[in-house]
Formats: structure tokens, C-alpha cells, sequence
């Protein structure tokens, strides 16, 4: 047998259990539809108005922002673990990390990212 026939057969049974359970409900389910079923959700809140117009995007933009930074710091560990094996150059390296770190946070705090409003 082909050593990647395993992996094919595996890909194969992975996609039609997906198919299976995505297509099945909607061929063997009955539809009731119902206005409370209709209707937006939100955390138990009744909505108090109609969702139209333009959605402020200051919460994602922040989001972001911690995403990235979120994800530099987190590169702070692996080179903790690994700072005696890189030495100066380790070291050299992790401040010019920081440096552009702190520029590209300095650029936002002045840009106002981190204001809410």
C-alpha cells in the first residue's frame, strides 16, 4: 500500500463527516419558523432598534491592536528560554525587537488607537 494511503483515506473520511453532518440537519430537519426564531439575538437582550446604518469599527481596531501586540510579547518566552545559547547577539536582536515594538506603539498611542470613543 501506498504510504500516504492511509493520510488519503483519512482526508476522505474527514470530508464526508463534515458533508454528512453539515447537509443533514437541513434535509431531515423540520422547519418551524416562528417570529422569536427570526429574531436577532443578542445575550438574552431584547433589540431595541433596527440594525442598519454603519457599525463604529474603534472596537475591532483595538482588538487588533491587542492581537499584534499580544502576539510580539508572546515572543518573549522562546527567547527567554533560548538567551543563554544566543548570547550578545540574542540580546541585540530581542532590543531592536523591542525598539520597533515600541515605535509601532508609540505610532498608535499618537494616532489616538487607544482611545474609546
Amino acid at each position: 500500500m501506498n504510504p500516504y494511503g492511509p493520510v488519503a483515506i483519512y482526508l476522505v473520511v474527514a470530508l464526508a463527516a463534515a458533508l454528512l453532518f453539515t447537509f443533514l440537519p437541513g434535509l431531515l430537519g423540520r422547519a418551524k419558523p416562528n417570529p422569536q426564531k427570526q429574531d436577532a439575538y443578542e445575550c438574552g437582550v431584547e433589540p431595541t432598534s433596527a440594525v442598519q446604518g454603519r457599525f463604529p469599527v474603534r472596537f475591532y481596531l483595538v482588538a487588533m491592536l491587542f492581537v499584534i501586540f499580544d502576539v510580539e510579547a508572546a515572543s518573549f518566552y522562546p527567547w527567554a528560554v533560548e538567551m543563554h545559547a544566543l548570547k550578545a547577539f540574542g540580546l541585540i536582536e530581542m532590543v531592536i525587537f523591542i525598539i520597533v515594538l515600541g515605535i509601532g506603539y508609540a505610532y498608535v498611542w499618537k494616532k489616538g488607537g487607544f482611545q474609546w470613543r
